[in-house]
């Protein structure tokens, strides 16, 4: 029977035989388990840390929860460039029609749909282009994006403005 301490340190299911790990593995059960089993003279070679292993994809290195939080606010406010570009250009050309009587030029119609594109083609850039470097230079260029894509049609006029 096992006393109470004993308790406190294990949990149920603890002796499940799909929970196990590798020896060697865990530093706590190695100790156990190297007593009970029969050391092996056959030493083989350690594999490659360049190489992975035969039957195993790699896994890219995750950024972390705060890296995720960061692109989902980063994306929301991209997003809400795109909708303020939106905004201002619709209200922008609606000026330009009522000032000159005439319809907005194809050179301003080209303008404003790369206009409402930008936000959202330099979020996605900028993701694609990163993939393989430091974390630090995806959100370096995803700031920059932030404060060059500002929609200042919306920003200078805004929606109901003059």
């Amino acid at each position: 029977m096992s006393t109470r301490d004993d308790d406190a340190l294990s949990w149920d299911g603890d002796d499940d035989p799909t929970l196990q790990v590798a020896p060697g593995d865990d530093p706590v059960a190695g100790d156990e388990e190297s007593a009970h089993e029969p050391e092996s003279t056959d030493v083989a070679p350690a594999p490659d840390a360049d190489e992975p292993e035969p039957g195993v994809e790699a896994q890219p290195v995750g950024g972390g929860n705060a890296a995720l939080i960061s692109y989902g606010v980063l994306g929301g406010v991209y997003a809400l460039w795109t909708v303020g570009w939106i905004l201002g250009t619709v209200r922008l050309r609606d000026w330009i029609e009522r000032a000159t009587d005439s319809v907005a030029d194809v050179m301003f119609q080209g303008s404003m749909i790369l206009a409402i594109a930008g936000p959202a083609l330099w979020f996605l850039t900028t993701l694609a282009a990163t993939r393989g470097k430091a974390a630090w230079h995806r959100f370096l260029w995803l700031g920059i994006g932030v404060v060059l894509l500002v929609p200042w049609p919306f920003v200078m006029v805004g929606v109901i403005g003059q």
